[in-house]
């Protein structure tokens, strides 16, 4: 699905998505990752499934300056166990979990009014990867 913005020129937001995919501005990201103002970071959940999330994944997006992160989680919604995103909590992000499309969207609303947003895209592999 593409998406139809007017942004400024220098701002990285979501233009497209799938199910193995997303489009900032314009470029194809076939694995997980982090979006925010300061830029793309390839995750560290890069190539893992759902069920393989850590703690540790959620310490990691912790460390960044951000007031709310939403989690997109695929085609999909799922919540990760509370005890995983314990982090989040104690850095005072909250946390939005949410299927692709709904995380692309809301992230390109949340940033254009200059909110402190992430988003965090899990692209899974691929059955049989």
């Amino acid at each position: 699905m593409k998406l139809h913005l007017n942004t400024d020129a220098g701002q990285m937001l979501f233009t497209g998505y799938g199910a193995d995919h997303v489009l900032i501005n314009g470029h194809r990201f076939d694995s997980s990752l982090l979006l925010t103002a300061r830029g793309i970071e390839i995750a560290p959940w890069a190539g893992l499934g759902f069920n393989a999330l850590t703690a540790a994944h959620f310490q990691w997006v912790a460390n960044r300056e951000l007031d709310i992160l939403l989690l997109g989680t695929g085609s999909r919604l799922r919540f990760p166990h509370p005890s995983l995103t314990r982090a989040l909590v104690d850095a005072q992000i909250g946390l939005e979990v949410m299927d692709i499309g709904a995380l692309c969207r809301t992230y390109n609303i949340l940033a254009a009014e200059g909110r402190s947003v992430g988003a965090a895209v899990l692209i899974e592999p691929a059955a049989g990867d």
